[in-house]
């Protein structure tokens, strides 16, 4: 937000809170570039149905993931992904950002292993 406030700290916290409320302030967002694509992993669960909590050491790395954004392409590449795909992720890779308390992940599109498709 360009616009400088005046003012007590306490009236500056107020005219931001109005401005978030108001939906003038909205949450950052992130576009990828080139042939890249923004995915949120699916979160794995902590504990077994009966409610016994796993350690840390035995939950691995979920596999699948959902297509939050996708970059414009390049010349020689035309982007097949799309925004809400669900996909398959290798175990490895990608760059881990976090944008609003969520961990989200970036690939090049040709890192993803598939889409998941219903039948």
């Amino acid at each position: 937000y360009q616009r400088r406030v005046h003012g007590t700290p306490s009236e500056c916290l107020f005219f931001f809170e109005q401005m978030f409320r108001a939906g003038l302030l909205l949450k950052r967002s992130l576009t990828p570039l080139g042939e890249r694509v923004l995915i949120q992993r699916v979160t794995t669960a902590k504990e077994t149905k009966g409610g016994v909590l796993l350690p840390e050491s035995s939950i691995k790395k979920a596999s699948e993931g959902v297509v939050i954004e996708v970059g414009p392409g390049t010349k020689d590449h035309k982007m097949t992904l799309q925004k809400g795909d669900v996909v398959i992720l290798p175990e490895f890779g990608g760059t881990q950002i976090k944008v609003d308390d969520q961990e989200l992940f970036l690939f090049r599109e040709n890192e993803v292993l598939a889409i998941v498709k219903d039948v």
